[in-house]
């Protein structure tokens, strides 16, 4: 073999052992970008203790301290309307007059009924004494006398019955004028003069309504007395005196000037809803609060070395609730946690079962994420543009 020859078998077999080379490499790279691929990327975020402010709000229906329907003792036309709606009224200011003829008259006929019980129980005394004198002088039987002690009783019972009367009528008239029993604002008055008033009418003449103070109530579920009285730790009313003071947030977006406090709860649960009565006393500054108006009761958190957590990064499984932490070998390891029952809809506030610097998975959590399984951990954006790529 000549040396171009030569020259020329070497190079063929320098290119073939190239691209053997290049080859091996090739499929070398897709085996271990295959084994990455294998390992999916997740989101995760490192968590730190932290101080949280936050607010719980709950629907209120907000109520004068005091609202006293009005409604007649008698029956009758009414004749005169003294106040109007909306009108600060004091305790004892007339509000209404009912028909009062029948009831004068009626006064006026138990007041001579009882003018002539007093005169007969005068003649009986009188009769009584002087049988009383003759039975001792022997001058009438016992019987005769016993009769006239017998008509002296009778003459004062029928002056009782005759002052009971006057009384029943009396108090009659005195109900023909409707009073308030407290001072406050006047509500609707559905009936005006002519309309007919009885004690057994479905709607009451008005209400009056007592909005000094007023109160807001709102409830709570059986879940959040538990925890507010630590599953019978402390009472509920120690509970309620250890919450903080609450703010009071009007229909129109507004806070309300006062803050208040919670006074009282419900004993008992409601049967149809599950859940406890809270009332909430405000001052009513300037009286801008009214009986019937609605807002939201905010209750501030305050919690120290907590962990926030996204709530889409947690799972719940027969009331115990889980997060997956990424161990030092990037396996994931779900984790019992404790959360407070307040949040502000996006996070839950953790106050067990993670430590400073635990790595915690919040994408992907029961779907994608399954406990045991060796993952990627990048940072949340990082993992959306891979998995955009």
């Amino acid at each position: 073999m000549d040396k171009k020859a030569f020259l020329k078998s070497v190079g063929r077999v320098a290119l073939s052992v190239a691209v053997l080379g290049f080859t091996m490499a090739s499929c070398g790279n897709k085996q271990e970008q295959t084994q990455q691929n294998a390992v999916p990327s997740v989101g995760v975020i490192t968590v730190t203790p932290q101080t949280v402010e936050l607010e719980t709000v709950y629907p209120a229906t907000i109520k004068g301290q005091r609202d006293v329907e009005i409604r007649p003792q008698v029956t009758g036309f009414i004749t005169q309307v003294c106040v109007d709606e909306g009108q600060q009224v004091a305790k004892g200011q007339t509000l209404f007059v009912i028909d009062q003829v029948q009831y004068q008259a009626a006064v006026n006929q138990a007041r001579a009924t009882v003018n002539v019980a007093k005169e007969a129980l005068n003649s009986a005394e009188i009769t009584a004494r002087n049988k009383q004198k003759l039975y001792e002088k022997n001058v009438i039987s016992e019987y005769e006398n016993q009769l006239a002690q017998n008509d002296l009783a009778s003459a004062r019972a029928t002056l009782a019955q005759a002052q009971a009367t006057l009384v029943n009528a009396e108090k009659n008239l005195s109900y023909t004028v409707v009073k308030a029993p407290s001072a406050g604002y006047v509500g609707t008055i559905p009936n005006r003069e002519g309309s007919l008033a009885s004690p057994s009418s479905a709607s009451p003449l008005t209400t009056v309504s007592d909005i000094s103070n007023v109160y807001a109530y709102i409830s709570f579920n059986e879940r959040q007395v538990l925890e507010m009285t630590q599953s019978g730790k402390v009472s509920l009313q120690q509970a309620l005196d250890s919450l903080p003071a609450v703010k009071l947030r009007l229909s129109d977006g507004t806070d309300y000037a006062v803050t208040g406090k919670m006074s009282t709860i419900s004993g008992m649960l409601s049967d149809n809803t599950g859940s406890a009565t809270v009332r909430v006393l405000f001052t009513n500054q300037n009286g801008m609060l009214r009986s019937g108006s609605t807002g939201s009761i905010v209750i501030p958190v305050h919690a120290e070395n907590v962990y926030l957590v996204p709530q889409n990064a947690t799972s719940e499984i027969q009331d115990a609730r889980f997060a997956y932490v990424v161990g030092k070998d990037n396996k994931v390891e779900a984790r019992q946690i404790k959360v407070l029952a307040q949040n502000d809809g996006k996070n839950f506030v953790v106050t067990s079962g993670l430590n400073k610097g635990d790595r915690v998975v919040v994408e992907g959590v029961g779907v994608s994420v399954r406990e045991g399984m060796t993952i990627n951990p990048v940072a949340p954006k990082a993992a959306a543009a891979q998995e955009q790529k």
